[in-house]
C-alpha cells in the first residue's frame, strides 16, 4: 500500500491539561505523525486556547469551537498542513463536544466527528447531561455522513465515556441505555474499527482504581468509528499507550490508519 494513499487519525483525550503539560502533549502529537487530531477534554479555558494556537504554529489547521457558559469542556479537530471545514450536524447546545468537519488531504477527503460524551456527573445530576448528550447525538448519527458530503471515509471518534455490552471486565455501572448508545453507532451504518481489526482482543484506554485483589480495571472508552461504506479503507486500528505511560494524560491514544487507495475520486 503507499502511504500517499494513507491517513493515520488519532484521538486523545488530554485531561483538561494545565498549559505547561499542554506544551509537552503537543511535542507527543506532533511526533506521531498523525494526519488528523481528535482531542477531547480540551479545556475551555486558557490551556485550549494554548493548545490550538500551539497546534497552528506547527502547521495544523484546526477546528476548535467557542465553549458553552456552563461547560468546561470540547472538542478540538486539527489537520496537519490542511484547514478543515467545520460543518453543522445538528446537535444544537453540545455542538463544542460534537465537532464536525471536512478535511482534504493529499490521499483524499474524509469526514470526521469528534465527540466528548458527558461522565456519570454530581450526585444530584447522575447520568442527566451523559443521557441528554448521548440522545442528540444518537438522533444525528443518521444524518452525519449526507451532511458532511465527503467521497471518501466519515469518522466518528472520541472518548464516549462508555464500553461495548462485551466488554471484559464486566462492569454493573454501565446501564442498558449506555449500551445502546454503543448500539446505536451500528443501527447508523457505522463499524468499530478497533473490532473490524481485533474481532475478540481486549485492550483499554483508561484504568480506574485497583480492584480489592491489587488489579487496575481497564476500559475501553475511547473509540473510533467508520462508515460502513468504507470499512474496507481500515487497514490498522490500535492503542497507543506510550502517552498515558509517559504521564501526559490519564488516557491512552487511539491511531486508525485509513487507506483510501481503493476508494474513488
Amino acid at each position: 500500500m503507499s502511504r500517499k494513499s494513507k491517513i493515520q487519525v488519532l484521538t486523545c483525550n488530554v485531561q483538561r491539561a494545565s498549559v505547561a503539560r499542554t506544551r509537552r502533549q503537543v511535542a507527543w502529537l506532533v511526533a506521531s505523525g498523525a494526519d488528523v487530531l481528535v482531542l477531547t477534554e480540551v479545556s475551555a479555558g486558557e490551556s485550549g486556547e494554548v493548545l490550538a494556537q500551539l497546534l497552528v504554529d506547527r502547521g495544523f489547521g484546526v477546528v476548535l469551537p467557542k465553549p458553552s457558559r456552563d461547560d468546561r469542556y470540547r472538542v478540538l479537530v486539527a489537520g496537519r498542513e490542511v484547514e478543515p471545514t467545520g460543518v453543522d450536524v445538528g446537535v444544537g447546545s453540545v455542538r463544542h463536544r460534537c465537532v464536525a468537519a471536512r478535511i482534504a488531504l493529499p490521499a483524499g477527503e474524509i469526514g470526521v466527528t469528534g465527540l466528548y460524551v458527558p461522565s456519570r456527573g454530581s450526585a444530584d445530576r447522575r447520568n442527566h447531561d451523559k443521557r441528554a448528550f448521548q440522545d442528540r447525538v444518537t438522533a444525528a448519527l443518521p444524518t452525519i455522513v449526507p451532511a458532511l458530503d465527503v467521497i471518501g471515509p466519515t469518522v466518528i471518534t472520541g472518548d464516549l465515556n462508555v464500553v461495548e455490552p462485551s466488554h471484559q471486565p464486566r462492569y454493573t455501572v454501565f446501564g442498558e441505555w449506555e449500551y445502546d448508545f454503543y448500539r446505536a453507532f451500528n443501527e447508523a451504518e457505522f463499524d468499530d474499527a478497533f473490532r473490524l481489526k481485533e474481532p475478540t482482543e481486549m485492550d483499554y484506554s483508561w484504568f480506574g482504581r485497583p480492584s480489592r485483589e491489587g488489579r487496575r480495571n481497564g476500559y475501553r472508552f475511547d473509540h473510533a468509528f467508520v462508515s460502513r461504506a468504507h470499512r474496507d479503507a481500515v487497514a490498522a486500528c490500535r492503542y497507543d499507550h506510550s502517552v498515558r505511560t509517559a504521564g501526559l494524560t490519564d488516557h491512552s491514544a487511539l491511531t486508525l490508519v485509513l487507506d483510501l487507495a481503493g476508494v474513488e475520486a
